[in-house]
This record gives structure tokens, sequence and C-alpha cells, in this order.
């Protein structure tokens, strides 16, 4: 048996709202042949005539004339069309049934059922977006923040590819230039400044790494900001988590150790999906299941990208957390001091935990059983 690769010059139709009962469900067909296929199953104007960017009311009926539902049907025509070809969209009534009746009906007809992402790969392929722009459909579909939102829609409109294609250009350009040079290396010839050439490639390297540091910022904003709450056994880690998600997710009790794995939740604030992972206190594993859940923490604080460490002040001095952030800090780490029981030792300064690692803005006194500061 061979696997045969999908036509991209067939017409093809999908569902194109998610599956299940609704007040209304939408079938698109794409292809050059979309409208005269599906003039052959509605009924009430014929399609055929009607220009792009209109709609229009009638029935759908299959082959022994029997209604299948009251619809509205839009044209797009092609190119100007998502996906470049004509395109016919059917809003049907959300029921399962009709909905698939109204695909088997228009299989009958001679159209094909779209593989996952075709729409998207039909609109590529006929230079409708590029390929950022075609990711960034999966991305705008799937964001469940603001942010991821915000970064998709963004993308989708082109941003990135637009600061790809100067760039790119630029490349040309410079490239074009030391050709020119290396060519004519032998003769008194010089076809560039050299002070111009080293702003100009220090440019270039801004723009490369501005590109960079914006594709972590827009995974960080899909994916949710990996946000690690961690520190010594008993210190409030877990009471922490459930002030924050407002709910007892963690188990906590006063024996030392009683978180021994991970806990992930997710949390958004202010548009930005946090992931929120609660960890295993660090310390001398007591046995091996410990030392298998301490060196879990150590993984998920390298793979973070905000560390809260939280110490108990009665318990904890400053050199002590000077000395745990020394392990633990690493440039591309922000990290977040979180003195806790505040409440029972009032007189604690945050002030002497300052450190070359955190200053006074990233140091927030809380005591979470209370919910003292836990908004801040």
């Amino acid at each position: 048996m061979h696997a045969h690769s999908p036509s991209f010059t067939d017409t093809i139709a999908a569902l194109s709202t998610p599956p299940g009962v609704g007040a209304l469900g939408v079938i698109r067909v794409s292809g050059s042949e979309a409208i005269a296929l599906t003039s052959r199953i509605f009924k009430g104007k014929l399609l055929q005539d009607k220009p792009g960017y209109s709609l229009h009311y009638g029935r759908i009926e299959d082959e022994q004339g029997h209604t299948l539902d009251e619809v509205v049907v839009a044209l797009f025509r092609a190119p100007h069309s998502f996906t470049g070809e004509d395109i016919v969209e059917i809003s049907c009534h959300g029921s399962p049934y009709i909905l698939q009746e109204v695909l088997q009906l228009l299989v009958r007809q001679g159209i094909r059922l779209a593989k996952p992402g075709e729409f998207t790969q039909r609109a590529f392929l006929h230079g409708k977006m590029d390929l950022a722009q075609a990711e960034a459909v999966a991305d705008l579909i799937a964001a469940t923040h603001r942010s991821a939102h915000d970064v998709a829609l963004s993308q989708m409109r082109g941003g990135i590819s637009r600061q790809i294609k100067a760039l790119r250009e630029e490349l040309i350009h410079f490239a074009s230039l030391i050709e020119l040079e290396l060519d004519f290396s032998e003769e008194d010839v010089e076809f560039a400044n050299r002070d111009e050439l080293a702003v100009w490639i220090h440019r270039i390297l801004a723009t490369v790494r501005h590109l960079g540091d914006s594709f972590r910022l827009g995974n960080a904003m899909k994916e949710g900001v990996s946000t690690v709450l961690a520190g010594r056994p008993n210190a409030g880690k877990s009471t922490l988590l459930n002030a924050l998600l407002e709910e007892e997710r963690a188990i906590v009790s006063e024996i030392a150790g009683t978180t021994r794995d991970t806990i992930e939740e997710s949390l958004t604030i202010q548009g930005i999906r946090f992931r929120l992972i609660d960890t295993a206190g660090i310390r001398e594993a007591q046995d091996q299941i410990e030392a298998i859940g301490v060196s879990r923490t150590l993984e998920k604080i390298r793979e973070s990208a905000i560390l809260i460490y939280v110490f108990d002040v009665l318990d904890t001095s400053a050199e002590e957390v000077a000395g745990d952030l020394e392990k633990l800090a690493r440039e591309e780490l922000t990290i977040l001091l979180a003195p806790n029981k505040m409440d029972p030792n009032p007189h604690a300064q945050p002030s002497d935990y300052i450190s070359e690692w955190v200053d006074g803005n990233q140091i927030i006194p809380i005591s979470a059983k209370n919910a003292q500061n836990i908004p801040t």
C-alpha cells in the first residue's frame, strides 16, 4: 500500500467550527470547483452568477430532494479569499447530524475532505501568507490568554516577516559589497568605508539579537512564563502556591519534605500566563525518593524564566539565603525573594537580603498562610 499525497488542485471541504452541538456550524469549501459543486446541493439562487463577498439564503437538499437544512452561503472568489481559491462557507444549524450529512453530501459531489491544516497550507502555496504567518494562524486559534493572542496576531499580520525580509535585504547588500571588495582586493580601490561597514555589522547583529529576544518572548507568551517556587523544606512554597491559586492545590503540613515531586498549575495575571511550579525543598536528601525530588527541583530551576525563592524569616539568615542564591542564580534568570512568615516576625528587614543577585524591588515580604502581600 502506498500513501497518496493530497492533490492541491482538487476541491476540499471541512467543518470550520468546533465539533459538538451549537447554534451554528460552518462548513468551508475551497477549490476551483467549490462554487459549481456546492450549487448542485444549494437551492435558492444560482451561485455561479453571484459576486464574491456576498451572502445568500437557501436550502441544502440531497439527491432525493429532501431538505437537510436552511442555510446561508457566503461566497469568496479567487484570488480574494483566505486560500487564494474560490471559497464557499455554508452556515448551517449546529446539529452534528446536519453537519455530517452536509459534508457527506459534498463528498458525493466529488469534493474531498480536507487534511488537518490544508486550508492554511493552500493559503501559503498561493502566496496569501508566508510560513511565519501560517504558523501564527495555529497559534492564534490555540491562544488561551491575551498576551499569546497579541503575539500571534502581530505575527499573522506580518510583523516578524517584515523584519526578516528587511534583515535579508541588509545581508544581501552587505555580502555583495564584501564580494566586490574581494574581487578587487589587489586594486587600490575601496568600495565601502571601513567605519561604515563596522556600523553596518553592529546594526545587523542588533537586529539578529532583537529577533532572538522576540522569539524567546513570543515563546514565553505562547507557552506561559515558567515560574518556579523554590526554597528550603517547610519554607511555605506550597502554601504560597495555594494562596496564589486561591485553592488548596498542594498538600501543606508542618512536616518538612512533604512535597516530593513538582506540581504545576497555570495562573493568568494581567493577560500573561504564568506556569507556576511548586517544587521539593532543597536540602541534603534523607532518602532516594527525596533525592529524586531535589534533582527535579534543580532541573526545573535551570529551565525556568523566573525563580520565586521562598524562605522562612524565622529560621533562615541573610547569609544562608545568599549562599543558596549563589548556587541557583544564572544570567537569564529573574529572581524574586519572598521572605515568608512575616506576621510572627514583623521586625525582619527586606534590606537585609539585598545582594548582587537581587535588589530591593525584587524582595516581597509575605505571609503565605495569611495571604499577606499575595496580590503584590
